[in-house]
């Protein structure tokens, strides 16, 4: 029986333990925290991602491994790679883990992205906003996430509010300016490639945030074949560049019809939690298809899906399972502010129903705002 090993254990690694155990697999997770949630489905190895002994006894027990989060250090994943096959490869999760190198990559394969700069100094700094203009957003190039480690600047005057927020972290983890893009949608496309290169993309998602967290996705987001098309060559290059395996999202902002990289996640995705039960192969199966060398199943959507994220704590669950195409995700954590502790997916055969069905779990449990934006878009 194939064991696959998961660095990180949050709910990214729960579901792809959940997805696998059809197909006959065993997981192992390792986690610096003992009480991962992924844990509650698969043994655990609990210790620093850079601690030899830990990656040691890891590898031992494992026939290939993967990762939940992009914040595993690259370096871990380049000390596996040379003990056991590691999916996605090591050179894809340094890019991703640097805001300023993935840029540069979209830029090199001509896939459109924001202005940008990179940031050292408090001058550099000063040259940034002038060369990208304002507004703009200071973010650190490493380990910043669901909106942390970022300063947006609305005129030059911010400069020294800026600074001080993050410059100590400009000669650690580095820093970047990038344009603001005053974007109509966000976007994302949920996508996977086998290790014989086969490629496939789930249907184009729409995304809401809330103060840097996802709210809500909708897919399909819309029926613009051009559209669509542009996205999935966008992700096609970036996939082909890095001999990339395995699922990614890669995000877009979109604005005049034009499309616009934001960043690239080397994982299953927030966005794409919703192929669980509107797709006919789930991210998190396709993943581990991939990453073993077994055939991709079929991404075609099941009708109309919207996901709603559960930040905080869990909501009443009767509302969402009272609905026909209603279904519901715990993960399992304790509650804590800002945290992603489940989801609820919302499936419908029509736009119309779907909508009808969003209307009344908002009311239900109080989201109204949170799922108005999604209606709107609906009956739009």
């Amino acid at each position: 029986m194939t064991t696959v090993g998961i660095l990180g254990g949050g709910q990214l690694a729960r579901m792809m333990a959940l997805a696998g155990a059809p197909l006959g697999l065993r997981f192992l997770v390792m986690d610096t925290a003992a009480d991962a949630c992924a844990g509650q489905f698969a043994p655990m190895v609990v210790g620093d991602y850079r601690d030899e002994a830990a990656l040691t006894e890891f590898a031992s027990r494992v026939d290939v491994a993967t990762f939940d989060f992009e914040n595993v250090p690259a370096e871990s994943a380049e000390w596996l790679a040379g003990r056991i096959p590691v999916f996605p490869n090591p050179r894809a999760l340094a890019m991703a883990q640097d805001r300023l190198a993935e840029k540069t990559l979209f830029r090199e394969l001509d896939i459109p992205v924001p202005a940008f700069a990179a940031v050292d100094s408090r001058a550099a700094l000063q040259a940034a906003i002038a060369e990208v203009g304002t507004p703009c957003i200071l973010k650190t190039r490493r380990l910043g996430y669901d909106g942390k480690g970022q300063f947006r600047i609305k005129s030059p005057a911010d400069l020294d509010a800026a600074w001080d927020a993050l410059g100590a972290q400009a000669t650690t983890v580095g820093l970047i300016v990038e344009g603001f893009v005053a974007f109509e949608r966000e976007l994302s496309v949920v996508a996977v490639r086998s290790r014989e290169g086969e490629f496939r993309t789930w249907p184009l998602t729409e995304n809401w945030h809330v103060d840097g967290v996802l709210s809500a996705s909708l897919a399909p987001a819309t029926a613009d074949d051009a559209l669509i098309a542009r996205a999935v060559d966008h992700a096609r290059k970036l996939a082909e560049a890095l001999d990339y395996v395995g699922v990614f999202a890669l995000e877009l902002f979109c604005r005049d019809g034009e499309l616009l990289a934001n960043e690239l996640a080397p994982r299953v995705h927030n966005s794409g939690h919703w192929t669980l039960e509107g797709s006919e192969t789930s991210q998190f199966q396709n993943h581990l298809r991939a990453v073993l060398g077994l055939p991709l199943g079929d991404t075609r959507m099941l009708g109309q899906a919207c996901m709603l994220n559960w930040i905080g704590a869990m909501p009443d669950a009767l509302p969402v399972l009272d609905e026909p195409g209603g279904h519901w995700h715990d993960y399992g954590k304790s509650p804590r502010v800002g945290r992603k502790v489940g989801h609820a997916t919302l499936r419908a055969d029509t736009q119309e129903v779907l909508a009808e069905a969003l209307q009344r779990v908002g009311v239900a449990l109080g989201r109204e705002a949170q799922v108005a934006p999604v209606i709107e878009r609906l009956r739009g």
